[in-house]
């Protein structure tokens, strides 16, 4: 009856691995929130799990899993990916299937469909039984779905630890407590609960934009439900992360949520290949011929949507640095002439040669791994401060969205600066943006930022280290798994 819901690729009953046969090998799924910043972490954790001889399901709809990238070939019998057709919402666009498929603040309805894939997923779990799910923050659904069926539940967030701490316990001995905080202003100072020093606090309008984000949620389900409903039904909390940057954070959240709290490492990105050899090519000359470590490569993430006014101040701010740049400026696939900003005239003709901006897709982790880099603004996405700290290179933080303040904080004046920026709304002048792009790329005053980033890039570049992360939560799920009966 259900057959038009559940669309599976290459899988078979197979699945459901025999006991008698193999009494090691599990049967883990995973189920990622839509959005690629989630997917590909979700991604690496299936290969590792796959490394170790586990057979895997990994379930998203089916342009999610057309744009992911190839499997390795020794591991693709393992990995099986499971596609589940998104419903059709009201107000989301046409083959919108992830949150790079829509404006920020449609988000809410790309909610509301994935909540409509818990059928599918159920008659999924149903017939082809799996010992472990792993999954993300949105399936506030999910946990009594899991319980039924004898099926273990691990909770894995892309975001780390300091920034879920700064949230507050999910707990509910955490939240008799502490409460929950009901008022933006309770944003903007420590939290209670955090027993050692800490700068992680949230700036007057991001708070103010948390709550309108609340407010304006159209899914009706809050986040902060899903996020509590998720973790209060997980056995264990998988968090990306390492205690080489994150030790007494880890420690803390543990006691908050009253779980057992396993860091993954970072699960660092590998070189993406997916470029067109004739685009890296012309990238790479490019680079090439700048002065080693004096770029600065810009890239905002592909949910952002600028206001035309903050645009400005950043091309303008760019050019008045005087430094090299490759600005990679894609025009999300959503946009219309009425949405899209526009450079200001001239900037291109004025800054040719020195800068060059980029308007297709651009293998970032081989842009930042070359020499000519010499600082990275960035908006602080957890992966994208990962790829660039794999490589040592300092940056210039201008965060807008999610957590990507509170990662700011927290790394700012270690490995580079955060722009300076009206508290009251957020916005910035292009002069405090080129003092800081100097500052961190040239000065002599921002050697200790540039040394910092190679310093804590010895940890980040470390694939052993993080791998060995990977073995212990792998390890755990086998020593930790419900015997079902088959």
């Amino acid at each position: 009856m259900h057959d038009h819901i559940l669309q599976v690729a290459t899988i078979s009953t197979s699945t459901t691995m025999s006991s008698a046969t193999e009494p090691k090998k599990l049967h883990i799924a995973l189920f990622p929130w839509l959005a690629f910043g989630h997917i590909i972490p979700f991604f690496e954790v299936a290969k590792h799990v796959a490394r170790r001889g586990h057979k895997v399901s990994f379930i998203s709809t089916p342009r999610n899993i057309q744009r992911l990238p190839k499997i390795p070939q020794h591991l693709t019998p393992l990995i099986n990916l499971v596609q589940i057709p998104l419903p059709h919402v009201e107000n989301l666009p046409e083959n919108a299937e992830s949150t790079m498929d829509v404006p920020y603040h449609l988000i809410p309805y790309l909610k509301t469909a994935h909540d409509g894939l818990e059928q599918g997923i159920s008659n999924f779990l149903q017939t082809h039984k799996s010992d472990w799910i792993i999954h993300d923050f949105a399936p506030y659904w999910l946990p009594p779905i899991a319980s039924s069926l004898g099926i273990s539940l691990a909770h894995f967030s892309i975001f780390n630890a300091s920034s879920l701490c700064f949230y507050g316990p999910t707990s509910p001995q955490g939240l008799d407590r502490y409460g929950v905080r009901t008022l933006p202003e309770q944003f903007t100072v420590p939290a209670d609960w955090i027993p050692f020093p800490s700068n992680m606090v949230l700036k007057s309008f991001e708070a103010k934009n948390l709550f309108d984000t609340m407010k304006q949620n159209a899914s009706s389900v809050s986040d902060w439900f899903r996020v509590t409903s998720t973790v209060q039904g997980c056995q264990v909390y998988f968090i990306r992360s390492c205690r080489e940057t994150e030790g007494e954070w880890l420690d803390l959240l543990q006691e908050l949520q009253q779980k057992p709290v396993l860091p993954t490492g970072l699960l660092l990105p590998l070189v993406q290949t997916r470029e067109d050899k004739e685009d890296w090519s012309r990238i790479y000359q490019w680079l090439d011929k700048q002065e080693n470590g004096t770029v600065v490569y810009i890239a905002l993430g592909s949910e952002l949507n600028l206001s035309q006014e903050d645009f400005t101040e950043l091309a303008l701010g760019l050019e008045l640095s005087g430094l090299p740049f490759f600005w990679v400026l894609r025009t999300p696939s959503w946009s219309g002439d009425s949405d899209s900003v526009k450079l200001p005239d001239g900037f291109e003709e004025r800054t040719k040669g020195r800068g060059l901006v980029w308007t297709t897709w651009a293998p970032q982790t081989k842009i930042l791994a070359h020499d000519s880099i010499g600082g990275f603004l960035t908006h602080c996405g957890w992966s994208s401060l990962i790829e660039a700290l794999q490589y040592g290179r300092p940056l210039i933080m201008l965060p807008f969205l999610y957590d990507q303040g509170l990662i700011a904080r927290f790394w700012n004046k270690k490995i580079g600066i955060e722009v300076p920026r009206n508290e009251e709304d957020g916005s910035f002048t292009r002069k405090s943006l080129a003092e800081s792009l100097n500052l961190v790329v040239v000065d002599e005053e921002g050697k200790a930022y540039r040394d910092g980033a190679k310093e804590h890039g010895e940890v980040f570049k470390d694939k052993d280290l993080h791998d060995r992360y990977m073995d212990k939560c792998v390890e755990y799920l086998e020593n930790h798994v419900h015997m079902h009966e088959v």
